[in-house]
């Protein structure tokens, strides 16, 4: 199966994870590997309630920041690399999972040695590690009954694709906090950008029943209205600001302002809900859960693929050292590694992510005036948004 180009459904990758697909595909099918869009050179972020802002431009970074790169194109390129390995690789299209017999750690004279799965057809297949890749819901997670920390944030994300009012170098990834969730545009080209818009379920409904006109209006006020600033916040901002400026006059940079919607692509409006999770554990024996499955966070940082693709390229390396070594595979002492430096890695991450979540999810003074001042601190610090970039890239 070969997806179809109709649903138009983007990620970001960052440079290490293209890195890692380009290494990954090219090496036996170079005509497989995906291609991308222009890497956004810049990043604006910026606050609803106030003038606050930080950029990262290309000036601030050693390597692009992202790619934007349409999802059908990644699994088409990974369907073709599979095709390449049609002699060690067999893929059961149409087929469905009814029952996974799990193996004792120990083993019992009646016991399995490795783990069953059973389809729906009634075939089944024994492997010596099953890889657990079936998102927030899995069926493998919840089989294993690995327990879970996990919250719903009371929001739904609003996706489509916008047609820009004119061609424009289209190379800066927008996102605008708002009292109700960030709204973000990604650019795909010089006349589209992609549409990540969080808020509450309620909005989320109502804006998926506009006609295309009043959704494109709704767009443009998100990022251009300016009816949640105040003049208290408005007044302290100006005034630390000036200050900041006056202590170091050549840095931070100029504001720019976000391109003006026309249209949106036809059936390209969609909505999911949001929330966060976490498993306690990423393995038990002969098994190994990766990206959703292990873990889910709020797309406000664009990390929920790149945290999955860095456990593919995590457990991938320790299995081919397992398996150059004549290992078992699904042997618990090098999985554990796999679980210990992927946990190391994303419960940061996520801890920032749910942290930033929560900072711009209310309008109130006090912490309105924090996020200012914070936000144009870090902005008139050039070494301090390299660091950021450079945690947030690995």
């Amino acid at each position: 199966w070969i997806p179809t180009w109709q649903e138009r459904r983007f990620c970001c990758l960052k440079l290490a994870t293209r890195n890692r697909w380009t290494r990954f595909l090219t090496p036996t099918a170079p005509e497989s590997a995906p291609s991308v869009q222009a890497p956004p050179l810049s990043s604006a972020v910026w606050d609803a309630c106030s003038d606050a802002l930080i950029t990262f431009d290309k000036e601030d970074l050693l390597d692009e920041m992202a790619y934007i790169v349409e999802n059908d194109i990644v699994v088409t390129a990974i369907t073709k690399q599979l095709d390449t390995l049609s002699d060690n690789v067999q893929v059961k299209y149409k087929s469905k999972v009814v029952k996974y017999t799990w193996p004792m750690l120990h083993h019992a004279a009646d016991s399995i040695p490795w783990v069953q799965v059973t389809l729906a057809n009634g075939e089944t297949h024994q492997t010596k590690l099953l890889i657990g890749a079936d998102g927030p819901n899995s069926m493998v997670r919840q089989g294993l009954g690995i327990p879970t920390v996990k919250w719903n944030y009371d929001q739904s994300a609003v996706v489509a694709v916008l047609h820009l009012s004119e061609p424009t170098e289209n190379n800066v990834a927008w996102q605008r906090f708002l009292p109700t969730g960030p709204i973000a545009m990604l650019p795909l080209s010089d006349t589209q950008s992609s549409l990540v818009w969080s808020t509450s379920p309620r909005l989320a409904e109502e804006l998926l029943e506009l006609d295309e006109e009043s959704f494109v209006d709704a767009i443009n006020s998100a990022f251009w209205s300016n009816e949640s600033h105040s003049d208290l916040i408005e007044t302290a901002g100006s005034l630390f600001r000036g200050a900041l400026s006056a202590i170091m006059p050549s840095a931070g940079s100029p504001r720019q302002l976000p391109p003006s919607v026309a249209g949106i692509g036809p059936k390209s409006r969609v909505m999911f809900p949001l929330g966060m999770g976490h498993a306690s554990e990423y393995i038990r024996h002969r098994v190994a859960l990766i990206g959703d499955a292990a873990h889910r966070v709020h797309p406000l940082a664009g990390q929920g693929a790149n945290l999955g693709f860095g456990d593919v390229a995590c457990l991938t390396q320790i299995l081919s050292q397992a398996a150059f070594n004549g290992k078992d595979l699904g042997a618990i002492q090098h999985l554990l590694e796999y679980e210990t430096e992927r946990q190391r890695h994303n419960l940061p991450m996520m801890a920032a992510v749910d942290l930033m979540k929560r900072l711009y999810s209310t309008d109130a003074a006090p912490v309105v005036l924090l996020r200012t001042f914070g936000l144009q601190a870090t902005n008139m610090l050039p070494a301090l948004k390299e660091q950021i970039m450079a945690y947030a890239s690995k």
